[in-house]
């Protein structure tokens, strides 16, 4: 039991690093980008923000999710690298199927995933909204100073 938990607290800090870097490298990249990025016209780059933003946590997850499926296939936990995906993928997006299961002797690192799903969820809708919020934000303020 305490394997299998130090082993998920390892995963779950994993994955918060990642995420972290992950936002870190995105901020700084719209940071780098924000004179173009508020300069008219405005709606476009918006769009373009959020595609950009969506993608970048698209990575970010399948990033997660690839790291809890090679932690199974290292614990041999899955004889094949498509049903330790498929594993962590059901996992980390908490849709729980069931057609598949792991071990009882590794099972408590199903509920981690889950709850690093859950997490790393939460954190990329945050960095999402975080993101728009920041280029409208600027974007509104580049307006009112051209106005004045």
């Amino acid at each position: 039991m305490f394997i299998q938990i130090a082993i998920g607290s390892l995963l779950l800090l994993m994955s918060i690093l990642i995420a972290g870097a992950s936002f870190w490298i995105m901020e700084w990249a719209f940071v780098h980008e924000r004179k173009w990025l508020t300069r008219p016209p405005h709606r476009p780059k918006l769009i373009l923000v959020m595609i950009v933003a969506a993608l970048w946590i698209l990575a970010q997850v399948t990033a997660g999710v690839w790291m809890w499926a090679f932690a199974m296939m290292a614990l041999g936990i899955f004889e094949t690298l498509e049903l330790s995906v498929y594993f962590a993928l059901v996992a980390f997006t908490t849709l729980g199927f069931g057609d598949i299961l792991l071990p009882q002797e590794w099972r408590l690192l199903g509920g981690m995933a889950a709850a690093n799903g859950l997490l790393n969820f939460g954190l990329v809708t945050a960095i999402l909204v975080e993101a728009l919020r920041q280029i409208r934000t600027s974007q509104l303020n580049s307006l009112l100073e051209s106005s004045k």
